[in-house]
């Protein structure tokens, strides 16, 4: 019971002092170690250097050229002027009356094709404030009109999305981007339909009160302390935050869309097309892991899409760059405190899993549900997404420290590892959200709002709805498997 005490407490330390804006490179391996104090017998220092940094550096290994190629993308889509050209082209062709769907469709688009949150809010909230006043729709809608498009389905539901929560299970389960499309698409279209109803419904509800769109919005962003550290803890610096499109004329919106739509399609064909022709039997060999392509296909897909669509990106827009080397160079260090705040996160469920307790905690969460371990997994992720306030760190905790176990306990019971990814990536979608989230503090901070006047229904559509998506996944999954 006392490692018990333990986990429980180190859990609330990193809650709590996540929420401070505390370092998690910092926080992470202190929780760990202050579990590990409650857990009589277990070595201090081992528990660091011989569990903590060896999870934290496979994680690393796996994944930094996806976090380095994505940083690289999104920067390159914000420096060229690409991402803006994409949400005001998006509402130029919505018009102002459909100022909520054209917000959210834009934020969808760009997270989509791979472009980070960071970027998006930053390029649309002024255009979100210029349509909302237009409208006469109130302003405290905008961070959950942004979050609705940035934070969900397109990060998580989707096939095909180079997100990293859609990338994280695929070593475990040797799925691909597009595991589940069926299953992934409906829940998106949950998401997606519910959210856009909620918002609908709110925003028609001010107006028969006459409530419309409230304090001017044009004064430049105010970078507080708070914004910095939660934006500077994904890595994205705020001394460069103004929206940074090119100071020529904007790019047209095909050219603009032209690397997103690159990304997916190559995300797909190479996944699902050219990769499993090749001769790849010498992954067997020692030198190369003992690995299969099932194991890595995934991987090397969105690496290769990525890789590409940037090549393009430099060849087409390349011109309207200040600096290639500066844009290059900030694109690739926005890539490092990212996956090492998530590494950490997985150094710490390294340790946690390594305790006397973490066992009796493991059997209760996979005894929730004994004939479906779908049910288990979703809420096992969705807490540590919630405890963690990330989902990528909420997600690597569980499947580093049972992923094998829910791949197993799948296979017994029939269920595709497909299906098993999509659940698990939609899992990471809930809790996450909470209000001790990085990425809501800093949207809120980026839209000169606080909690008490927007998280109400940030909390609908990006916990709530992602809640019900689950479970209808779930159901679904259950019933008729994956598809």
């Amino acid at each position: 019971m006392l490692s018990i005490a333990g986990i429980l407490l180190s859990l609330t330390l990193l809650m709590v002092l996540a929420y401070r804006g505390m370092s998690i490179l910092v926080l992470a391996p202190l929780a760990a170690l202050a579990a590990v104090l409650f857990s009589p017998g277990t070595p201090l220092l081992a528990s660091y250097t011989q569990v903590f940094m060896p999870a934290l550096g496979r994680f690393i290994v796996l994944y930094f050229p996806l976090f380095l190629l994505g940083a690289l993308f999104g920067k390159l889509m914000e420096a060229t002027g690409a991402a803006r050209a994409i949400a005001e082209g998006i509402v130029a062709r919505l018009g102002g009356e459909r100022a909520l769907i054209a917000v959210v469709l834009a934020c969808a688009v760009l997270t989509y094709g791979g472009v980070s949150l960071f970027v998006v809010a930053f390029a649309v909230y002024p255009i979100a404030a210029e349509l909302f006043r237009a409208a006469s729709v109130p302003k405290r809608l905008i961070p959950a009109a942004i979050a609705l498009g940035a934070f969900t389905f397109t990060m998580t539901a989707l096939p095909g999305t180079p997100a990293i929560q859609n990338a994280i299970p695929m070593p475990y389960f040797g799925t691909t981007p597009f595991a589940a499309p069926g299953l992934g698409v409906i829940g998106g279209a949950v998401m997606l339909g519910l959210g856009l109803a909620w918002l609908l419904w709110r925003a028609a509800r001010a107006r028969g009160a006459g409530e419309r769109y409230g304090e001017d919005a044009q004064a430049p962003v105010t970078v507080d302390r708070k914004l910095r550290e939660h934006a500077q803890g994904e890595g994205y610096d705020l001394a460069e935050a103004a929206p940074s499109a090119a100071a020529t004329a904007p790019p047209g919106l095909a050219l603009a869309l032209s690397p997103i739509v690159l990304v997916v399609v190559l995300n797909y064909v190479l996944a699902e097309r050219l990769l499993p022709r090749l001769d790849t039997a010498y992954l067997a060999e020692a030198m190369y892991g003992n690995t299969s392509l099932e194991a890595v296909r995934g991987v090397w897909a969105i690496i290769v899409a990525l890789a590409v669509s940037i090549v393009w990106l430099l060849a087409t827009l390349g011109r309207r760059l200040p600096s290639w080397r500066e844009t290059i160079d900030a694109g690739a260090s926005a890539a490092v405190l990212p996956i090492f705040n998530t590494a950490s996160q997985v150094g710490y469920g390294a340790v946690i899993a390594s305790l006397a307790g973490f066992a009796l905690i493991r059997d209760a969460v996979l005894g929730l549900s004994p004939g479906n371990p779908l049910i288990s997994l979703s809420v096992a992720v969705n807490v540590l997404a919630g405890i963690t306030g990330s989902a990528s760190g909420g997600m690597s905790i569980a499947l580093s420290t049972l992923g094998q176990t829910y791949l197993e306990l799948g296979q017994a019971a029939g269920i595709a590892p497909e299906l098993l990814h999509r659940v698990t990536a939609i899992a990471t979608g809930g809790l996450d959200a909470l209000p001790h989230n990085g990425a809501v503090i800093t949207l809120l901070s980026i839209c000169g709002l606080t909690h008490r006047q927007s998280y109400a229904d940030i909390f609908v559509v990006a916990v709530a709805v992602p809640l019900v998506s689950l479970a209808v996944v779930v159901t679904l999954g259950s019933v008729f498997g994956s598809f």
